[in-house]
């Protein structure tokens, strides 16, 4: 989702929430009051609306659920299938020959490659088959008020949800459908990410995640080179262990800042010939066939500020790559050589 960042927090807050899961929710937060006035003293709107607004809000205890039983808890060997599917693969393949002239624009225009930008959308929704069936303002209502693992991060989303102008939505707050954790469109910004990142690139006046393919690619794209995407860098090579490597040292999801050549002394080599002085971090997950290990770059980075988890990050690197190698090919063959 915009999934704003933070599902690896939550797998690590889930055995808290556990603790006050199927609890009954007051129809009235004591905190709804605070809430809407500072909105109103922000924006001058009607404190009145702001209220009515709220109490239409319905606590709704399967997003407080939902919450502890993230897909970025499941070990690569299970996260991996879930979106390195054929049908997923070639959705992305049919988005890009669909989109071809406004995904190169926008890619040569913010520097990031279109298969990055399909397979986000790709991941997060399918390519806009599945954006969520929760109205926004219910889960955000739901997580800010009755969810105090993260409490303080959902109000101030809400908080931002109450405060966008009318122009940056696709529609009014009520009538917006989305994901358990309040995040809206193809690529499923939260409310902060609509007012930094969104943009309006078909030029019609107004921002429309859900029903304008520019403005959501372009948002994507937007989103990805304001958090630092390097053009023409990798994201990410296999590393080939040698025989008697250092330990492994745990991904932080931090920036990279050891040379590749590092961790090729270490016993971690690239896969492929690269820059030995370009800055790395190292990646362990646990696939199928055992341990794999990858040397991960700034742009892997980038896309863990989408969402933090690593696994998120290759499953976008690995379907990214599956799309790119299949729409260079005619459609009729492309499904059948991309598979590995």
């Amino acid at each position: 989702m915009i999934r704003r960042a933070f599902s690896i927090l939550l797998l690590l807050l889930a055995p808290c929430a556990a603790a006050f899961a199927q609890q009954p929710a007051s129809e009235v937060h004591p905190g709804e009051a605070a809430l809407v006035a500072e909105v109103a003293a922000d924006t001058g709107k009607d404190p009145v609306a702001l209220t009515q607004l709220l109490d239409g809000a319905q606590y709704k205890q399967s997003i407080i659920d939902a919450m502890t039983r993230p897909a970025e808890s499941k070990p690569w060997s299970e996260y991996r299938p879930i979106f390195l599917t054929d049908a997923r693969i070639d959705g992305g393949i049919a988005f890009y020959n669909e989109h071809r002239a406004l995904l190169d624009r926008v890619s040569a225009q913010y520097g990031v490659p279109a298969p990055v930008i399909i397979a986000i959308i790709g991941v997060e929704t399918n390519y806009g088959r599945i954006t969520g069936h929760y109205r926004v303002l219910d889960a955000l209502v739901t997580l800010a008020f009755h969810y105090p693992p993260r409490a303080a991060y959902f109000r101030s989303e809400l908080k931002t949800l109450l405060e966008l102008p009318a122009d940056k939505l696709a529609g009014p707050i009520e009538t917006l459908q989305g994901s358990y954790a309040g995040a809206q469109g193809w690529g499923q910004f939260m409310p902060s990410s609509i007012r930094d990142y969104a943009v309006d690139e078909d030029g019609d006046g107004r921002i429309d995640l859900m029903n304008s393919t520019p403005d959501i690619v372009a948002s994507v794209a937007h989103y990805f080179a304001e958090h630092g995407w390097q053009a023409d860098q990798p994201v990410a090579l296999r590393a080939l262990q040698g025989a008697a490597p250092d330990p492994v040292p745990e991904f932080a999801g931090m920036p990279p800042a050891a040379p590749v050549e590092q961790f090729t002394a270490a016993g971690y080599a690239p896969s492929i010939e690269v820059n030995p002085g370009l800055p790395a971090s190292l990646l362990t997950l646990q696939g199928e066939a055992g341990a794999e290990y990858w040397l991960t770059f700034q742009n892997f980075y980038v896309i863990t500020r989408y969402n933090k988890s690593p696994r998120y990050a290759m499953a976008v690197m690995q379907l990214a790559r599956e799309i790119e190698q299949g729409a260079a090919q005619p459609m009729e063959t492309a499904t059948a050589d991309v598979r590995r």
